[in-house]
Formats: C-alpha cells, sequence, structure tokens
C-alpha cells in the first residue's frame, strides 16, 4: 500500500511539474522578443554631442604628384635614404608651377614641393577660351616639346606634359616630346619653359 501511495505521489508531483513547464514555454511565446538598439540615426532625434561636421575649405592649387623617387647617399655608417618628389600645381586658370622637395619622409617632401611649386608660378598667356594664342617650342636639359593649338580636339599629350597643361588649365592642345627623355620633372620643366614662352 505504502509502495502504491507513493508511486501515486511521484505520479502527480511530475504531472504538476509538467503543467508549470507547459505554462512557462506559453508565457515565453506569448511575450515580444526584446527589440535591438539600432545605430542608425531616427528621425526627430538631436544628433550626438561633441562631433561638429567641418566642411573642408578648398586649397587654392590643386596639385598632382609627377614622380616620388627613394634616393639613396652613402655615408661612413651605411646608406642614407630619402624621397625625391616632383609635383605640379596650378589653379587651372591660367596659373601652373613645378616644385620639387627632398626629405626623408614623404609626407614632408611632399610638403616641400608643393612650396617650390607655389613659389614658382607662372601665368600662361591664354584667350577666354583657354586656348593658347599660338604654337611654342622650347629645350630645358635632354628635353625638348613642342605644343600646337589644335581646337576642337581637347588636350593630346603624354607624359608630365599632360599634367602640366591640364594644371594650367588649357584646352584644346596638341602636344608632343621631340627629345627620346624619360625624365619626368625635365619633362615638366621644359612644358613651363614652353608656356612662358607665348607671354
Amino acid at each position: 500500500m505504502t509502495e502504491d501511495i507513493n508511486t501515486n505521489q511521484d505520479d502527480l508531483l511530475e504531472g504538476v511539474f509538467e503543467e508549470k513547464e507547459e505554462a512557462k514555454v506559453s508565457e515565453e511565446a506569448k511575450a515580444p522578443a526584446p527589440q535591438r538598439k539600432s545605430h542608425v540615426r531616427q528621425e526627430g532625434k538631436r544628433p550626438r554631442r561633441g562631433r561638429k561636421t567641418r566642411e573642408r575649405v578648398k586649397p587654392e592649387f590643386d596639385h598632382k604628384i609627377v614622380s616620388i623617387r627613394r634616393v639613396t647617399r652613402v655615408v661612413a655608417g651605411g646608406r642614407r635614404f630619402s624621397f625625391s618628389v616632383s609635383i605640379v600645381a596650378g589653379n587651372k586658370q591660367g596659373k601652373v608651377g613645378v616644385g620639387l622637395g627632398k626629405a626623408g619622409d614623404t609626407a614632408l617632401a611632399i610638403d616641400k614641393a608643393l612650396r617650390d611649386a607655389k613659389n614658382n608660378m607662372i601665368t600662361v598667356s591664354i584667350d577666354s577660351e583657354m586656348r593658347i594664342p599660338h604654337e611654342t617650342k622650347a629645350k630645358f636639359a635632354s628635353s625638348e616639346v613642342q605644343i600646337l593649338p589644335a581646337p576642337g580636339r581637347g588636350i593630346v599629350a603624354g607624359s608630365s606634359v599632360r599634367t602640366v597643361l591640364e594644371m594650367a588649365g588649357v584646352r584644346d592642345v596638341s602636344a608632343k616630346i621631340l627629345s627620346r627623355s624619360k625624365n619626368k620633372l625635365n619633362n615638366a620643366q621644359v612644358t613651363i619653359l614652353a608656356l612662358k614662352k607665348l607671354a
């Protein structure tokens, strides 16, 4: 008898536990799922503090790097490395210049080259349609270039000659490097000399 009573009690207890678990499961199913906080800014909310959006001030002159070279000099303790950077800067409105900068770090060399380019600015004599008035030719070191007006053709030029013409804002022009020089800095310098002759 005692065994029967014990088994009945065990069955009853198991039934109660099962009912409780079922009730818990049904409550969890009914309860709404917790919402995740999204980082997307909602309408009507203020932006975060401390973050001020500053508008970038457009620089006076655009610039383009013509060449970056790592140069080495041999000293008593071994080799010293530095960087040589040549830059073409201009406002695309008739002003253009070529600069050279040397430093142990590329960022410093670029800053120096940009400063040098601004110091060596020339004003190109162009008409209202940004075209050159006549043909011009120049020689610098071993580089030689010829620049001709070419109405309706855009800029037809290669190497650093094209970069100089673009930064000067010249349109409808054809340029030819007459020498066999591959030196980008010399080609840029000779283009500056040729544009100087237009004045």
